[in-house]
C-alpha cells in the first residue's frame, strides 16, 4: 500500500501531440496536503496515516474535530486514511504536495463518487428493452414479470428492477500520469474520472501497478508519453 492524496476533479481536457495523437485527460486539482494523525501498529492494529485537505473555518466544525487536528495546526475539512508500508519520514502537521508524492509515467488509482442521477426505471438504469410500442399494449417501459413458478417462489436477491441510481464510490485503476503541475497544484491523468466536475477525488498510488498486464500496458503508452514529455519540456523551454 501506498500514500495519496486529496483533490478535486476540475474537469476533462485533451492534449495534441505534433503527430495529430489527441491524448484524453482529466486535470485534479491537488492542494497542498497534510499529515494530520499517524494509525500504528502498536496502538491500532495496522499502519497508515490520515491526511487531511481544504483549510476551512472553525465554525465549520465540531469541538471535537478541531481538538483532533490541533496537532497538526490546521483547520481542514476533509480527512482520509491511506495504509502505507511504513511511518518512516512521516510526522504529524507535515505538508504534502503533488509533486513530490506523484511523478509522471507512473500509474495512480482514483476514487470518486459517481454523478447521482437519482430514482430511476429500468430502462434507463439497467438499459432494458421494454414493451413494445404498439396499439394493444399498456404498459412499454415497465419491468415486466419478476417471479418465477412455484419453485423457488420468491424474487431472487440482487434482481435487476427501478431504484437509486449512481451516488457510489467507484474506483478506476492504473491511470497514468501524463504531468504534474506544481504551479497550480494541478495532476494530469489520462482518461476519465468518476463524479461530477468539482467533486472530490481521492488519488493514490496504483494498487495493481506491478501486474504483468500493467507493466505490458506501460510499455505498449511509453512511446505516446515519451513524446508528449518531450514536447511539454520544449514549450515549458520556449
Amino acid at each position: 500500500m501506498a500514500i495519496g492524496l486529496i483533490g478535486k476533479k476540475i474537469g476533462m481536457t485533451r492534449v495534441f501531440l505534433k503527430d495529430g495523437t489527441v491524448v484524453p485527460a482529466t486535470v485534479i486539482e491537488i492542494k497542498p496536503n497534510y499529515v494530520t494523525a499517524l494509525k500504528t501498529e502498536e496502538k491500532d492494529g495496522y499502519t497508515a496515516l490520515q491526511v487531511g485537505a481544504f483549510e476551512d473555518k472553525e465554525k465549520h466544525l465540531t469541538k471535537a474535530e478541531i481538538g483532533h487536528l490541533k496537532k497538526a495546526g490546521k483547520i481542514l475539512r476533509k480527512l482520509k486514511e491511506f495504509k502505507v508500508d511504513s511511518l518512516e519520514g512521516f510526522h504529524v502537521g507535515q505538508e504534502l504536495r503533488v509533486e513530490t508524492v506523484f511523478q509522471p509515467g507512473e500509474l495512480v488509482d482514483v476514487v470518486g463518487k459517481s454523478k447521482g442521477r437519482g430514482f430511476s426505471g429500468t430502462m434507463k438504469r439497467w438499459d432494458f428493452g421494454g414493451f413494445p410500442r404498439s396499439h394493444g399494449h399498456r404498459y412499454h417501459r415497465a419491468v415486466g414479470s419478476i417471479g418465477n413458478r412455484s419453485d423457488p417462489g420468491r424474487v431472487w436477491k440482487n434482481k435487476r428492477m427501478a431504484g437509486r441510481w449512481g451516488n457510489e464510490p467507484i474506483r478506476v485503476q492504473s491511470l497514468l500520469v501524463l504531468d504534474v503541475l506544481p504551479q497550480h497544484n494541478a495532476l494530469l491523468v489520462k482518461g476519465s474520472v468518476p463524479g461530477p466536475n468539482g467533486g472530490l477525488v481521492y488519488v493514490e498510488k496504483s494498487r495493481i501497478s506491478s501486474r504483468r498486464s500493467q507493466r505490458l500496458k506501460l510499455n505498449r503508452m511509453k512511446p505516446v508519453f515519451e513524446n508528449l514529455l518531450k514536447e511539454v519540456k520544449q514549450d515549458e523551454g520556449a
